[in-house]
């Protein structure tokens, strides 16, 4: 299984400006683009919430998956696991 997610970026820095480009500008894009800010939001807000890359890792090892591992592309923003 491959599973190619928003992560969690692993400089202090680039968290905080993928912070704020996510949370300022992506809704209003959102709402400027599509007039749907609401969706842009939530869409920003869920990627908060999914796991981590550790904690996505632990979830496929205690799943069953084997030789489980990730690679972290832009610095973690987005992060590539996969399992087997």
């Amino acid at each position: 299984m491959f599973v190619l997610e928003f992560s969690k970026p692993k400089m202090p820095l680039l968290n905080k400006i993928y912070d704020t480009y996510s949370f300022k500008l992506i809704p209003k894009l959102g709402e400027w683009i599509c007039n749907d800010r609401e969706s842009y939001q939530y869409l920003v807000e869920s990627i908060r919430m999914h796991p981590n890359q550790e904690e996505l890792k632990s979830l496929m090892q205690d799943a069953g998956f084997e030789d489980v591992d990730y690679h972290n592309l832009t610095n973690g923003v987005v992060a590539l696991h996969k399992g087997i």
